[in-house]
């Protein structure tokens, strides 16, 4: 009879302590964004906190937290933007919390990102840290904190939700829990479309770690069984909102993709999006933007070969593969692609490794100046365009 009672007994997560300087930097920074924010906010007599909460995709998660599925908008050019668009978890915890805490919808929305992205920043942590030490994890958490659109990880929007439920996924199956693992992607599968990378990320590892263990090149590890449980349990909260939305809009298995569309979303293989590079040099201030984009698109390529030159374990190879080309390759609005790249913190391990080869100092002084700028660009761009 398979053993499904006796996992294995890997590495634990990492504990509060070692983590805590990492988290303590990661609060930091996020608390300069916020700030920064405020006051700019401020200046052009906008609320901050309305900013965060109750503007562009916000607006739509609490309406499904409040109301439900079913809400449309029809567009003059035909277009319909239907709420079936957005995955469930995040509203389900926007209703679920002002029942046991006095909070507003909206608000508690910005209480699951504000938790959620101090959980995110903890797995990042665990993950660098189990593959090249603590300085490492440290290093990684506070690249994530300062990226450009960093911003988003304070809002109330699903970005930190997702990437907290990936980043404690791959680390679980790093680590060979695989049933938490299995858990873990399909919540993840259940609060954005991309769930469906940490479902294929941990799919290849446990199919490789079943070929190692048939080649007898893989020591004991967890069972089976218990690799298979994972896979089961893996796709569930994709297969299973896609599915109830396909049988809700009588469009079948390929439904979702249909409210998709009414969004001006799908996957093109990027053709879309290099029209639109391409558009941007027609001016010559233009041009400068297309410049800007294509060197930004080729510093993710060059960081993705480096991640494999690097030897990534295999399963953060095709998690942030999967996540780079989706937001590379939709078709849809172009102004979100920094946000949609927010999860592909694997992307960040090389430079991650190599600053903590450094002193201790000009580590902080390359953090702390890029904190301020990214708290600066963060404030400029909630007050201007913003992520759709």
């Amino acid at each position: 009879m398979t053993d499904l009672a006796a996992p294995p007994a890997p590495p634990s997560p990492p504990g509060i302590r070692r983590a805590a300087p990492a988290l303590l930097g990661y609060a930091a920074v996020r608390a300069l964004g916020v700030l920064v924010l405020a006051l700019w906010s401020a200046a052009n007599g906008k609320s901050a906190h309305t900013l965060l909460t109750a503007r562009w995709d916000s607006l739509w998660y609490t309406r499904v937290a409040g109301h439900g599925y079913g809400w449309e908008v029809r567009l003059p050019n035909g277009d319909v933007h239907s709420n079936l668009a957005f995955f469930p978890l995040l509203p389900w915890l926007e209703r679920l919390l002002p029942t046991v805490l006095p909070l507003s919808t909206a608000d508690a929305g910005l209480l699951v990102a504000t938790v959620a992205s101090a959980a995110a920043a903890w797995g990042i942590f665990a993950v660098a840290d189990h593959l090249y030490g603590r300085r490492a994890g440290v290093c990684a958490t506070l690249l994530w904190a300062v990226l450009p659109v960093g911003i988003v990880q304070s809002m109330a929007y699903s970005e930190s939700l997702f990437t907290a439920l990936a980043t404690w996924s791959l680390y679980a199956v790093l680590t060979e829990h695989w049933p938490t693992a299995g858990v873990l992607a399909s919540l993840a599968g259940l609060t954005r479309p991309v769930g469906a990378a940490v479902v294929a990320a941990l799919w290849v590892a446990a199919i490789a770690s079943f070929a190692a263990d048939r080649r007898g090149r893989r020591a004991e590890g967890a069972s089976a069984a218990r690799r298979a449980l994972g896979m089961a349990l893996a796709p569930l909260g994709t297969a299973g909102y896609v599915l109830w939305v396909g049988h809700r809009t009588g469009g079948g298995p390929l439904g979702y993709l249909d409210v998709q569309a009414g969004w001006g979303n799908g996957f093109d293989g990027g053709y879309a999006f290099a029209r639109f590079v391409g558009s941007r040099f027609t001016s010559a201030p233009g041009a400068l933007a297309g410049l800007g984009l294509i060197v930004g698109v080729a510093s993710l390529g060059w960081l993705y070969v480096v991640c494999v030159r690097q030897r990534q374990p295999l399963p953060l190879l095709v998690y942030a593969g999967i996540v780079t080309a989706l937001a590379l390759c939709a078709s849809g609005y172009f102004g979100s692609k920094p946000r949609l790249l927010l999860p592909a913190f694997p992307l960040l391990l090389p430079l991650a490794v190599a600053l903590a080869r450094l002193r201790t100092g000009r580590p902080v002084a390359v953090v702390a100046g890029v904190a301020v700028a990214s708290a600066l660009y963060g404030a400029f761009w909630l007050n201007g365009s913003g992520p759709p």
